[in-house]
């Protein structure tokens, strides 16, 4: 049996279904930090001898507990390699045996900890096995790209000289801001054409949030055709989103590995025929978002899942 000292405390990264290939195919893999991957039963022995798992490794006290952590959620870099790790860890177990994986930097103060904590729940983890055997996730994220009008010409301001008149094409005319149907024509006054100009860029914009409400009306069909479950999550933005486009759907999907091409295919085309609307499909992936009933909360960064 490994000790923890206060300098480490003990890192968990999946429950598993025990099996027999599982120990040895862990030997050779570096987990977070570098650390080395094994396993603890609720029974207490390791590496062996109960039919639940926890697999575990363990790291710096420092970097894990909650001063450290904090200090560390500001690094992307450290961020990304712990996630890289330990996604990796969950990956290798999962080609093995059926597998829960456990939110990204999920730590206890020492290896009797976290037995006791499989301890407590062991029926609730073999019944979410069960339930999650043989199926797969799949995200399916939408984007809008509104198409860019040529940039508006800002309204030239009414001359306010001596002997100036008011322009009866100024931007202030009440027919040139409430008339959204006018069309633009060689010879528009600025005020004017600048006005339709935020028309079509304002009705640009509807018309590709539309047809994205659209696409994922088609994904819902596809989901009651091919998935066992489903996960709402937010919307990604900034760093997350990337230079994609605007994120506006974001879900996973619980689908049989058997369906699974199936699925992607049909949601791939989701989007088809809709200007404006990109759909990406990413999988499979082990199930991040279904490894725990879901309360209604979103937390699905904090997985430590797929982007």
């Amino acid at each position: 049996m490994t000790t923890a000292t206060s300098e480490h405390v003990t890192y968990a990264y999946a429950v598993a279904r025990a099996h027999p290939d599982l120990a040895p195919s862990l030997t050779a893999l570096a987990g977070v930090a570098g650390a080395p991957v094994r396993l603890l039963t609720a029974g207490g022995d390791e590496d062996g001898g109960g039919d639940i798992v926890l697999v575990v490794s363990q790291v710096a006290a420092a970097d894990f507990r909650e001063e450290g952590l904090r200090r560390h959620l500001e690094d992307l870099d450290w961020l990304e390699a712990v996630a890289r790790a330990h996604h990796a860890v969950v990956e290798e177990v999962a080609a093995r045996t059926p597998a829960l994986p456990l939110r990204l930097a999920t730590v206890y103060v020492d290896d009797g900890s976290a037995r006791d904590m499989l301890r407590s729940a062991v029926r609730l983890f073999a019944e979410r096995l069960d339930l999650l055997a043989g199926q797969v996730e799949w995200g399916v994220k939408i984007y809008v790209e509104a198409p860019e009008p040529t940039a508006p010409t800002a309204p030239r301001p009414a001359p306010t000289g001596p002997g100036s008149a008011p322009d009866p094409d100024s931007a202030t005319e009440p027919e040139a801001a409430t008339d959204p149907d006018a069309a633009p024509a060689a010879g528009l006054s600025p005020g004017r054409a600048y006005l339709s100009a935020r028309r079509r860029q304002r009705g640009d914009r509807d018309a590709v949030h539309r047809a994205a409400r659209e696409a994922a009306e088609r994904v819902g069909d596809v989901a009651r055709a091919y998935a066992t479950d489903r996960a709402a999550h937010r919307p990604q933005q900034g760093v997350l989103a990337g230079d994609a486009g605007e994120n506006v759907f974001n879900d996973a999907f619980l689908v049989p590995r058997e369906r699974s091409d199936a699925f992607r295919a049909e949601a791939a085309r989701a989007g088809h025929g809709l200007t404006g609307v990109r759909v990406e499909v990413t999988g499979p992936w082990v199930p991040y978002s279904f490894a725990m009933p879901q309360d209604g909360t979103d937390d699905h960064a904090a997985r430590g899942g797929p982007p």
